[in-house]
């Protein structure tokens, strides 16, 4: 009796453990379930953006932040892209990694594994988020889909993965200066993206710049060549059509790459096309040049007696090679005298040149589509000595954007064109106009004698390093003195040069500066623009033909623009 009773105590016993067993076994297998279903979505997730999504970007951010207020709503950011529609700025979306602490099983062993899987992060920093009271953690944005899948190697459930935009520039730094950058939170900071904020965060249309990628890349390869052969600090370019001037390139050298501004220096970030205003020296010839023949109508006969300097109170200007003559205009320009253009800058007379040189943009502000632009540093006031440096180029600094567009308004026949970086379809070109949208600055006249000079100043004067067979360039060098803390530097120069091309009817102009080249062998120790600037001038020409497809013109040398003037002056000679 006592024994079936403790029988039917332990069978009892038996059933009520296999039932607990039976439950925890069930609990494990649902749990396990569970967290087989979440690894599973997300390695599905990962082989969705690997494979059918695409490629994610290459890079980490860190970027400076500049306080920008949001615009818009969840709207994914529009593209920009150059004249061909080559996209220049897309939005991707990529995945960022963050943490549930809580439900991180063995935070050493997930410390551990994250590290090796992006060396760019702590063990110390990892393993402390992971630790940390909060319910979320950000790790790190911008995981690329192969670490994704590290990741989701790891088998932590509280590692997640969450979606976010990013911008991407898939020319890298190429354009970076002029097309700008954005923050982590893809608001502009920089160029198009910062002055066009507003419309590109609505992300309804593509915004289409007057940029040619394919000649930006001629510019940028072109100045770093002269960069690295003078051992330059710095260089930049532009390209214009002349007609209703569009920026076709424009580079600054040093530069940086957009997707990691906050890597870069003061001298990468600096945009020396729009932000920097410089003296251009002997470039500024073409404009008191022209406002002789504009404001006085003065024959190309005009002579000045350049043989002794000038002296204005403490000042003295001379002439880099002095030549003891009387010269003509066309002298004066082609053998760049400082004497000779002081005398124009006289003639013309204060107020006329200064109003002349307003007319041309070059002494306020440039309204442009880019808001980083430097003010000009004007002479104030504008005395004697101003009319006479400001002619050949000292004492009045401008930016140039201002000065290739000044130079295009003078030699497309005299209508005052403006930068422009946004393309515009629906325009039409200025020989097409009939409604007096276009100002003139200078009459054709003007126009056709500065062409003249323009010309024989590269085939006989300072720039003959930049001509171009068969495309029969014009143009104007430009060597000034920097200032330093003592007034000019010999030592340290801006050397650049003006092209306008075919000069006869110009289509382009091409300028290229290069900041304190150093003379080597080569140069025969010279880092004047003729050595410089000139000869990358005429480089960025030839290659634009090719790519372009401008048939060369094979002139006689009595079809030349410059040849009525270039017999002039040697039978003046004789």
């Amino acid at each position: 009796m006592i024994f079936h009773r403790h029988l039917r105590k332990a069978i009892k016993l038996q059933g009520e453990r296999s039932s607990t067993l039976d439950l925890a076994r069930g609990r494990l297998v649902l749990i396990s379930g569970f967290f087989f279903a979440v690894y599973m979505v997300l390695l599905l997730r990962s082989l969705d953006l690997t494979l059918i999504q695409g490629r994610g970007v290459d890079t980490d951010t860190s970027i400076s932040y500049a306080y920008s207020e949001p615009v818009g709503d969840n709207n994914v950011r529009a593209d920009i892209v150059d004249r061909n529609n080559v996209l220049l700025a897309t939005t991707l979306q990529t995945a960022s990694l963050s943490v549930r602490p809580s439900l991180i099983s063995d935070p050493l062993r997930a410390a551990k594994g994250l590290v090796e899987i992006f060396s760019d992060l702590t063990y110390g920093d990892v393993l402390q988020k992971l630790q940390s009271e909060k319910n979320f953690v950000r790790i790190k944005r911008n995981v690329l889909p192969g670490e994704q899948f590290d990741v989701l190697g790891l088998g932590e459930p509280g590692l997640i993965f969450e979606y976010e935009d990013r911008r991407v520039y898939p020319q890298g730094g190429l354009f970076s200066h002029l097309v700008g950058y954005t923050n982590i939170d893809t608001l502009g900071q920089s160029g198009i993206e910062r002055s066009f904020n507003g419309l590109l965060a609505k992300g309804k249309e593509t915004l289409t710049l007057t940029l040619d990628v394919r000649l930006q890349h001629i510019m940028h390869r072109e100045i770093a060549r002269v960069m690295d052969e003078f051992n330059a600090l710095a260089g930049f370019g532009v390209i214009m059509d002349v007609r209703s001037g569009e920026v076709l390139a424009g580079v600054s050298l040093p530069d940086f790459d957009p997707h990691n501004p906050g890597k870069a220096n003061d001298m990468q970030l600096f945009n020396r096309l729009t932000l920097g205003a410089y003296e251009f020296g002997s470039v500024f010839k073409i404009f008191s040049t022209a406002a002789l023949f504009e404001t006085l109508n003065v024959p190309m006969s005009t002579s000045f007696d350049v043989s002794e300097p000038i002296k204005v109170g403490r000042f003295t200007i001379r002439d880099y090679r002095a030549k003891n003559m009387v010269m003509t205009v066309p002298e004066v320009f082609m053998y760049s005298s400082n004497i000779g253009s002081a005398m124009i800058g006289r003639a013309v007379g204060g107020h006329a040149l200064k109003d002349f040189y307003s007319d041309l943009g070059l002494l306020t502000k440039l309204d442009f589509e880019i808001k980083e632009m430097a003010k000009p540093k004007v002479p104030n006031p504008w005395n004697d000595v101003s009319t006479l440096t400001v002619s050949y180029g000292h004492g009045l600094s401008t930016t140039s954007m201002q000065l290739v567009s000044a130079v295009s308004s003078i030699v497309n026949g005299g209508y005052l064109v403006k930068p422009k970086l946004i393309l515009d379809n629906s325009k039409q070109l200025m020989e097409n106009s009939k409604n007096n949208q276009y100002v003139q600055v200078v009459s054709e006249q003007t126009a056709h004698r500065m062409r003249q000079l323009l010309r024989l100043a590269v085939t006989d004067g300072t720039g003959k390093n930049a001509d171009v067979s068969g495309y029969r360039v014009g143009g104007k060098t430009g060597t000034a003195e920097k200032v330093g803390a003592h007034g000019y530097d010999r030592k340290r120069l801006m050397s650049s040069f003006v092209g306008v091309f075919p000069v006869d009817s110009p289509r382009y102009a091409v300028f290229v500066a290069i900041d304190e080249p150093k003379g080597h062998k080569g140069s025969f120790g010279y880092a004047t623009a003729g050595w410089t600037a000139a000869p990358a001038v005429s480089r960025v020409i030839m290659s634009m033909a090719t790519i372009l497809g401008i048939k060369p013109q094979i002139l006689t040398v009595d079809q030349d623009l410059g040849s009525s003037l270039k017999h002039y002056i040697s039978s003046k000679e004789k």
